[in-house]
């Protein structure tokens, strides 16, 4: 391995020259940093000095650097300026980490340098302890995709990704393509101006599909193993009859659909052996029945003369055995219903939408429903109390405009009854109690994982994605959620999603030829490796990866699958022997940032304080704050890390150790409507951290100088608190014992 030289680059723009003493960031990064050298320049993010850092790269092991160091911006702004291939490039943050979150006043100026120099030493230390991250020698590429499904959301993924020019192979459970779409009269309408229901498209699709000779369709069929990783997945394909074939894949799109809430079990809407009392989906079958004649009701075979629509049927409800969630589009789909009456039976039918709460989604959604209105449409606000059967039916309400129970008689009573998803069996979800009636669910993808079978769910049911920052992706890396199997949605909003999780396929699948991690680390080449001499088999990095990158050898050693592996550092944050480590990121990297840290005695008065914040929110939000001019205490020293999951305690205990007088983490949220980035990396971190107050007391130190935090990428007034609430805590407990 060539020696290391690490060259120091300082820009002067953005205003740092007229903050900072840039002669002694210079002299900092040679003299404490060790650089060979340290240059500066006007505007280093010039095609002039990108050229200049290129130049003193050039000419491999005797090139004048082969580490750069570059002190300006947040690593997060001129990414592509700053990028120099294979070497390993740091990022000081003077601008949003400095000069714009301190005041520009004589009497900061001294903690403001100070601020400056420990970044530079902190730049040069990283820098040193990183080697260049190089792709293993797993990966493979195969731009083959698979779609699990062939409805309306499967048939759209295969289409978007051959046109993009990937072979696509779908399977299918049913004898037909089409999935529920095939079963609609119609389609709510996708264009201005969203006046009257439409030809849902879907015949046209399927013959697209099969005529094309670059998608492959096994129809009767399903997946009886999964295998392998983004690259070279490899599924075992059988048919009904048995047969079984085996095909390779770069990517997997699982787009399994929904199925319908059964109303059965509620008795006030006489849906059980009731013929007239139907669903939504079976009043699409009534209308396809009807060929372009009038729609007639089930029982008798007479014309239906009125009709009542009964919406959110057993939905947005906390009974047992209810939906808590709403579907989003049935509203729209009642009034879309209703036409079909106005339509086929004549302007006169009595068509009238009862509902609680009118929804109506999506860019022509009001429209639609003002149109519904002009063809005579009546829309009633009530609550329904029940349905009587009878030669007419009786629906009893409260009508909540006039506040008084009333009832009416119709014909026909169309129940808005909301989806679940299609989903596998969840391979987390918590063992049964003994009294507990389990539902038996049919593995969709079996997939070959010592975490089970299939994806992974979130609430209620719906297979896991990143529903904020990344949707379609999952915790299975390179096999993406598409459609309502994701979260309950219309025919549009399938169709967008089926083409983002397409084009996430794909990238996938070129990303693993490359060897280079999937979101949100895209195009990082380095994956774990672990020191076996030091190994004690714990295990605890194979439970605790979120992605199933990890298994074990005969011997009980992790083997590691570089093409699952999101590079969030879990693991390295669990290993109690610290062996585990990344090219460009490991215990030592930070480690060096936090020794290299000038921490002041105590008769300096001036504290320091460690600041480990997450790179995909709380770092971003400290950024914000920053352009906003948001002021942070001159102690605080911040080390982005790729996530909370990947703290090592040994940061903190040496943190301690050191002097520091605090130390903050932050991380991602993790509640209900938000989701850590690497999904369970904050929640593993504040389960580890728990512990560290037992640690602080056998150092004699108060539990409050370690706190950690869940920030969000919008907390960009309460980040910077809480980092200064910090320094409020060390003023009042006083500084660290350890200084002396």
């Amino acid at each position: 391995m060539a020696d290391i030289k690490i060259g120091a680059y300082i820009c002067k723009g953005c205003g740092l020259q007229d903050r900072l003493d840039i002669s002694q960031l210079e002299m900092t990064a040679t003299r404490d940093g060790k650089a060979v050298f340290a240059k500066t320049h006007d505007m280093l993010c010039s095609q002039e000095g990108v050229d200049m850092i290129k130049a003193d790269l050039q000419g491999g092991d005797d090139a004048a650097a082969n580490r750069v160091m570059i002190a300006a911006c947040s690593r997060r702004a001129k990414v592509e300026a700053f990028a120099f291939g294979n070497t390993p490039t740091i990022r000081a943050n003077l601008r949003e980490g400095v000069i714009w979150v301190r005041p520009d006043e004589d009497e900061h100026k001294e903690t403001t340098q100070e601020m400056a120099d420990d970044y530079i030493r902190m730049g040069c230390a990283e820098a040193k302890a990183q080697e260049p991250a190089e792709a293993s020698a797993e990966q493979q590429l195969d731009k083959h995709i698979l779609v699990v499904g062939g409805g309306y959301t499967g048939l759209t993924a295969a289409i978007e990704a051959e046109a993009a020019g990937y072979p696509v192979t779908i399977v299918e459970k049913a004898a037909q393509l089409g999935g529920m779409t095939a079963q609609l009269y119609k389609k709510i309408p996708s264009c201005s101006p969203y006046a009257d229901p439409q030809d849902t498209g879907i015949d046209a699709m399927i013959k697209s599909v099969e005529d094309n000779a670059n998608i492959t369709v096994h129809l009767n069929s399903t997946l009886t193993r999964t295998s392998g990783a983004p690259g070279r997945f490899a599924a075992d394909i059988s048919t009904e009859s048995g047969s079984t074939t085996t095909e390779n894949f770069g990517a997997i799109v699982q787009a399994s659909g929904q199925k319908l809430y059964d109303p059965s079990g509620l008795s006030q809407y006489a849906y059980s052996g009731n013929a007239d009392v139907i669903t939504n989906l079976e009043m699409e079958a009534l209308a396809k029945a009807a060929d372009g004649g009038p729609i007639k009701r089930p029982s008798d075979g007479k014309e239906v003369k009125s009709v009542a629509f009964v919406q959110n049927v057993g939905q947005c409800s906390d009974e047992e055995d209810q939906l808590s969630y709403h579907s989003g589009w049935g509203d729209v789909v009642a009034i879309k219903q209703a036409m079909y009456f106005k339509d086929l039976n004549g302007s006169d039918c009595d068509t009238t939408i009862m509902f609680d709460n009118l929804r109506t989604p999506g860019a022509g959604g009001e429209d639609f429903y003002r149109s519904g209105q002009r063809k005579g449409i009546t829309f009633t606000k009530a609550d329904i109390t029940e349905v009587i059967a009878g030669n007419e039916l009786e629906v009893k309400f409260k009508d909540q405009i006039l506040d008084n129970d009333t009832s009416m008689q119709c014909d026909l009573v169309v129940l808005d009854v909301g989806t679940l998803p299609n989903s596998g069996p969840d391979p987390y979800a918590p063992a049964a109690e003994e009294d507990e009636v389990v539902v038996n669910v049919d593995s969709i993808l079996n997939l070959d994982y010592r975490q089970g079978t299939d994806l992974p769910h979130l609430k209620h049911g719906f297979t896991d994605s990143h529903f904020i920052c990344f949707p379609y992706e999952t915790r299975r890396t390179g096999i993406y959620a598409a459609g309502p199997v994701r979260r309950p949605m219309d025919l549009a909003q399938a169709r967008d999603d089926a083409a983002g999780a397409a084009m996430k396929a794909i990238q996938e699948a070129e990303n693993a030829g490359k060897g280079m991690a999937a979101h949100p680390r895209v195009g990082d080449l380095s994956f774990p490796s672990f020191r076996k001499e030091g190994c004690t088999q714990c295990k605890r990095c194979t439970v605790e990866c979120p992605f199933g990158a990890i298994n074990e050898d005969e011997e009980g050693y992790p083997v590691y699958n570089e093409s699952r592996c999101r590079r969030c550092g879990t693991c390295m944050g669990a290993c109690p022997v610290r062996v585990i480590s990344f090219k460009n990121y490991s215990v030592e990297t930070v480690g060096q940032q936090i020794k290299n840290v000038d921490v002041p005695d105590e008769f300096d008065e001036k504290p320091r304080i460690l600041v480990l914040a997450c790179e995909n929110d709380a770092y971003p939000a400290l950024d914000m704050a920053a352009m906003n001019g948001t002021e942070i205490t001159p102690w605080a020293r911040v080390i982005p890390v790729r996530c909370l999951g990947s703290i090592s305690l040994s940061w903190v205990t040496d943190s301690m150790n050191n002097g520091y007088d605090g130390v903050v983490l932050m991380g991602c949220r993790r509640d209900d409507d938000y989701q850590c980035h690497f999904v369970k990396g904050s929640a593993m971190a504040a389960e580890r951290m728990s512990k560290v107050g037992d640690t602080l007391s056998t150092l004699n130190l108060e539990p409050e100088r370690v706190v950690i935090h869940e920030v969000a990428i919008t907390d960009i007034q309460r980040a910077p608190q809480l980092i200064n609430d910090m320094a409020e805590t060390v003023d009042k407990i006083g500084m660290s014992p350890f200084k002396f």
